[in-house]
């Protein structure tokens, strides 16, 4: 199947958070492989599982680490809730950070009838979620806009809104739609406006579940980096294994570079 891939490779998909920088740190060599990516023939997207921030403050965050990246090419779980929120003509409690909100610019948040969850530090506390509980209770559907156990913070691991999203769906007895990664409907919306299908395409994360484990079960190639939240022992977490896992994003686009294309 090597030379089927040397011959089949249109995308790469790249993590940004942990994988391209941690924070407001670039991984090194991070900016120069990019580069080298976007010289070959392959068209390149960001995709990333954000509660916290909107398109605007990601990409003035990679503009400021000297990341060459377009606001078009970044796809968010952001702007996949948004797109299922229309499409559903839901009113929604959003329960997200102040500065995701401007994604949400425009919607309709009267008299909520859903339930939006991310991560909201500032608003995650008994009140809110009790709101939140009665109104599921009471048939609001719950949307997660995803559902990650953790992420990594320059001070360490801090949780993310899966514990939040699964706290509401014991108490109600109710599932989540789920709209991020690892959701193979996530990956095909990322996908769809690239021409190319997911056996065209390789992603690059840091998150053995979300990342890899999400884009090969929508039946792309996942490459893994140390880097991150990876802990030791997170490639073994999915099955099939990553296709590659590898020190760091320069290393996967080497990777790319010499097998893949």
């Amino acid at each position: 199947s090597g030379t089927f891939y040397k011959r089949a490779l249109k995308a790469v998909l790249i993590d940004l958070s942990g994988t391209l920088h941690i924070d407001d740190t670039a991984v090194p060599g991070a900016q120069e492989a990019l580069k080298k990516l976007r010289n070959a023939s392959v068209t390149v997207k960001f995709v990333t599982n954000t509660t916290k921030e909107s398109k605007r403050n990601l990409l003035e965050r990679l503009h400021r680490l000297n990341f060459d990246v377009q606001e078009n090419e970044i796809f968010t779980s952001l702007s996949a809730a948004r797109s299922l929120i229309e499409q559903k003509n839901h009113r929604p409690l959003l329960l997200v950070e102040d500065s995701a909100l401007e994604d949400f610019t425009g919607i309709d948040t009267s008299e909520p009838n859903a339930v939006v969850i991310g991560l909201a530090p500032e608003h995650f506390n008994y009140q809110t979620l009790n709101k939140a509980f009665r109104m599921i209770l009471d048939g609001a559907p719950l949307i997660a806009i995803h559902k990650a156990r953790y992420y990594k913070r320059k001070d360490g691991l801090a949780l993310g809104p899966g514990p939040f999203v699964t706290g509401l769906e014991y108490a109600t007895d109710r599932k989540a739609s789920v709209v991020g990664k690892p959701e193979k409907t996530f990956f095909m919306q990322a996908l769809s406006d690239l021409g190319c299908s997911p056996g065209e395409a390789v992603m690059i994360g840091d998150d053995a579940r979300d990342d890899v484990g999400g884009a090969q079960n929508a039946g792309m190639l996942g490459i893994l980096v140390r880097s991150g939240k990876y802990r030791e022992g997170d490639e073994n977490k999915i099955s099939p294994p990553p296709h590659l896992t590898c020190d760091s994003f320069p290393d996967a686009v080497e990777h790319i570079l010499q097998n893949l294309l």
